[in-house]
């Protein structure tokens, strides 16, 4: 990770009640939206608790913002280089899946999104988190199932799977082997 994990956590926790006070919404109201308690996310916006991919993927979905838009760091949003070292990484404190935001943080109409999926993990996010955004998974290397409502899809390196209309899903790496895959992300198409 490019930033110390404490001062990573204050960043995040502030850019999600940001986000949320942007938004016009209340805790309480964000809390019914995502599907998230009051509790936690209050503890997530004070810095006490570390949120799973799960919890920053239904937060994000009803702040109707990317998960790396969450993550990202608010300045340098003119940067149009995102050097390696300046990428922001975020660990999933539950199946230890990086996120590393590989866009420049200046807010284009496209974002890549690197992830290293460890063996044997499982990520499960709500439609909500796919409802305004076009996405395609680029596998690098490895294998990954992604199950998208009762479809399941086996991609293995060099696959490329386009998302359909918005579905709960999962991703899963059944395998022993780490998986790396490319997340592109564009605005749906009204």
């Amino acid at each position: 990770m490019t930033d110390d994990s404490d001062t990573f956590g204050d960043a995040l926790a502030a850019n999600i009640r940001s986000a949320r006070e942007s938004a016009g919404l209340t805790v309480a109201a964000l809390a019914e939206a995502s599907g998230v308690s009051r509790a936690m996310i209050s503890k997530i916006e004070r810095g006490e608790a570390q949120p799973t991919a799960v919890l920053l993927a239904r937060l994000s979905g009803a702040l109707e913002l990317t998960l790396s838009e969450l993550i990202a760091r608010v300045e340098g949003d003119a940067v149009r280089v995102a050097r390696r070292a300046e990428q922001p990484e975020w660990k999933d404190p539950e199946t230890g899946y990086v996120r590393r935001a590989v866009s420049p943080p200046a807010r284009g109409i496209l974002e890549l999104v690197e992830v290293e999926f460890p063996p044997g993990a499982s990520v499960a996010a709500p439609a909500s988190a796919y409802a305004f955004k076009e996405q395609q998974i680029w596998v690098l290397s490895g294998h990954l199932r992604f199950v998208e409502g009762d479809l399941v899809h086996e991609l293995d390196a060099g696959d490329c799977l386009q998302l359909g209309p918005p579905a709960d899903c999962v991703f899963v790496n059944p395998t022993d082997e780490p998986c790396r895959y490319l997340v592109v992300l564009g605005k749906r198409r009204g």
